[in-house]
């Protein structure tokens, strides 16, 4: 994606352009619903409110999360992301738990559909609408490495698949007549997103409780840091450790000591570590570095048992 393409498709725009369509296939979903009679484009029409919801939401957060650091949080407001995409798990788990209710109920009771062409084409139009935003949100995710936003385009993604499942339930009624099937294929519907809501709860926890950075992140950090790392004979002269990552939205943070001879200037080991700043910075974007200047000889200690009282 090109700096400009970029900087035009913003999480926020994004966002906005969700809940828009979400708007729009709800409007689809609903008449197909209401057309055929159908629980299985009921539980898809449910599904496209918890899509509004959930792009309003994120798009909240997103800007909350875009807000710089004040007085009150000095680190910024990068994690207020994390609550989107828990709020988002939470309302396909109640979505999921409705359309289970509802199947149920059919399933007791079946009712005949009708008006199947119509309603499957507008449920068709409404997916790939769906499938169209997802991907362009995937993309700008993973560049502006904004989790509210990848989120959503999974939230999309689990709607494109429950559109398909409930198209090919239908299908079958149609052609075999058997009523039960409706109900069924919705229940199934409802497993399947009740399994991404449970996901994307779970990835929101690991991020509010500092979750480290990925491993291909942690190796662009290493080799970085090896081009500082110099030894003279068997002694190191530069060397880090107690290396920490973590994660906090779009942010990413690393903090770690860097040892040198007790006998450079100030000046210098500040120069050194400037540049092991700048270089860190360079290979990993998004990246705060935080580097504690220590002699060659003396060693921190985390952890003792004093530490944990």
């Amino acid at each position: 994606m090109n700096p400009a393409t970029k900087r035009l498709l913003t999480p926020q725009r994004l966002l906005m352009v969700s809940a828009v369509v979400a708007v729009f296939t709800i409007a689809l979903k609903t008449t197909a619903w209401y057309v055929t009679d159908s629980v299985g484009l009921l539980s898809d029409a449910m599904e496209s409110l918890v899509n509004l919801a959930s792009a309003i939401f994120g798009l909240v957060m997103v800007t909350i999360a875009a807000r710089p650091a004040d007085e009150d949080h000095p680190y910024g407001h990068h994690k207020a992301e994390y609550f989107s995409s828990g709020f988002e798990g939470i309302l396909i788990i109640v979505a999921a738990l409705g359309i289970c209710w509802v199947s149920v109920n059919r399933l007791i009771d079946p009712q005949p559909i009708t008006k199947v062409g119509w309603g499957l084409a507008l449920s068709v139009a409404s997916s790939a609408l769906n499938g169209l935003l997802a991907w362009v949100m995937f993309r700008a995710a993973k560049e502006h490495r904004s989790i509210a936003l990848e989120a959503d385009a999974k939230h999309l993604v689990t709607d494109v698949w429950t559109s398909a499942g409930v198209v090919v339930g239908i299908a079958l009624v149609s052609v075999t007549g058997w009523l039960w099937l409706d109900p069924i294929v919705a229940i199934g519907v409802a497993i399947n997103i009740l399994r991404e809501g449970f996901h994307l709860m779970w990835r929101s926890s690991q991020g509010l409780m500092d979750e480290a950075l990925e491993p291909e992140i942690m190796e662009t950090i290493q080799a970085t840091l090896a081009g500082f790392e110099h030894k003279r004979g068997e002694t190191e002269i530069v060397r880090f450790d107690h290396i920490a990552t973590r994660k906090a939205g779009q942010r990413r943070f690393v903090d770690m000591h860097m040892h040198m001879p007790a006998s450079w200037t100030l000046g210098r080991a500040a120069a050194v570590r400037g540049s092991v700043e700048q270089a860190l910075m360079s290979a990993v974007p998004g990246l705060r570095a935080t580097i504690q200047l220590l002699p060659s000889d003396v060693e921190a200690h985390f952890d003792e048992a004093r530490d944990l009282i």
